[in-house]
């Protein structure tokens, strides 16, 4: 058997430098080091780092690339951002979401990312999003994997016709179940949605991504409530709370008592590095609060932590490129992440923390696993994040889909 790709004298970002990875049929064969064989194509690696994909946790593809339509976010609020969105979904058109869709995923493949989650709003009785994204999802699927999230942005129970619709995107296909409990009109709504969405996942057994209080009330604590259903109804390790932005002004003592029952039940956190620190803390003075979870203190209780891009060019943040590098780049400043170890971290938390969070099947460089690749103009994990560093080829099942 001729192999169809060996790319030669790779480093990896476990460390090991000099490896060869050999692959057949869209899947890696062998890695090690001088492996005796010839192939179809070759690429030659040499001093540069060869990483699985990245992956993308958490992002708005319904809104992505529609900044200024109909108006600017003048005050760079989040609550003025979802105004503005309100304003913009009735003039949405299914061609119009599908065709900005679309020249994402163009641009966010050409950076190395292979899988993304997007929420989708389906606070819209034509339903414009879901049905745009669907169809894109299934266009894009040879180069990208897309999950979607049905996202009841205006709130589950503040929206009267939220939960209809958020059960009918699911009975369409959408595969994740989503929420907004801080921007219910009442904690209590806010507590009771968690429950109820929580229920419906169990129910048709399906992962659940809250956004979860992306505020900068220290009162808003729905994650505790998500962590409690999550045991309650066995849902461990099918759980992510998004962004988690309260918990940078909470109580320490409280967090002292949150951080390991989120532990215990395996909710995943995702955090947003880019546009936490833009919307966040808006209403301060000095000093002013930065909206980043507490990052390496849920690392600490073991707790998985992954970044996501969020938006690019959208009514929330009119800034962004589908770099993931960047979002790694800016938790390590923003989160004072400064360590080596913690430094690989960020790397991770934009390729192999989200992959196991999102049960990805066949992710990373091993035997058996597939043939998606990236070929950095980077030396090691650090260095890239510290250049930004260029992805100089991306490979897609053993076929290269992108290079510079």
């Amino acid at each position: 058997m001729q192999p169809d790709l060996i790319v030669r004298r790779a480093n990896l970002p476990d460390g090991r430098e000099g490896v060869d990875i050999v692959v057949h049929e869209g899947i890696i064969q062998a890695v090690g080091p001088e492996i005796p064989a010839e192939a179809r194509q070759e690429i030659d690696a040499t001093g540069r780092l060869v990483t699985p994909p990245f992956v993308d946790s958490h992002f708005h593809m319904d809104a992505t690339l529609s900044l200024g339509l109909p108006r600017l976010n003048v005050s760079g609020t989040l609550l003025e951002g979802i105004r503005l969105w309100g304003e913009l979904k009735p003039l949405l058109t299914p061609e119009a979401v599908a065709e900005r869709a679309l020249a994402y995923c163009d641009m966010a493949v050409a950076q190395g990312i292979q899988v993304i989650r997007s929420h989708v709003d389906v606070c819209d009785e034509r339903l414009v999003g879901v049905e745009a994204l669907l169809e894109v999802a299934r266009k894009v699927a040879p180069y990208l994997e897309l999950q979607l999230v049905a996202f009841p942005q205006d709130g589950f129970y503040r929206d009267p016709n939220a939960k209809a619709n958020l059960l009918r995107a699911l009975d369409k296909g959408v595969g994740i179940v989503g929420g907004i409990p801080h921007f219910e009109r009442t904690m209590e709504e806010g507590r009771r949605s968690v429950v109820e969405l929580c229920a419906i996942a169990a129910e048709r057994d399906l992962m659940v991504d809250l956004h979860c209080d992306e505020t900068d009330d220290p009162h808003s604590r729905h994650i505790e409530t998500l962590a409690h259903e999550t045991l309650r109804l066995g849902l461990q390790g099918r759980v992510a709370g998004s962004h988690l932005t309260s918990m940078h002004s909470m109580d320490n003592y409280y967090v002292s008592k949150l951080l390991p029952l989120i532990a215990e039940a395996g909710v995943a956190a995702i955090a947003n590095p880019l546009v936490n620190i833009v919307l966040q803390g808006r209403h301060d003075t000095y000093p002013k609060r930065r909206g980043l979870t507490r990052i390496p203190e849920l690392r600490a209780h073991g707790i998985a932590v992954a970044f996501g891009h969020d938006c690019v060019m959208d009514p929330w943040y009119a800034l962004g490129s589908g770099d993931m590098l960047e979002v790694a780049h800016m938790a390590v400043h923003a989160g004072q992440l400064t360590s080596l170890e913690q430094m690989r971290a960020c790397f991770e938390a934009v390729t192999t923390v989200p992959a196991r969070i999102m049960g990805l099947e066949g992710y990373g460089i091993e035997p058996g696993a597939y043939a998606d690749l990236v070929v950095l103009e980077a030396h090691d994990p650090i260095e890239a994040i510290r250049l930004k560093a260029a992805g100089l080829l991306v490979v897609r099942r053993g076929r290269v889909v992108a290079e510079t």
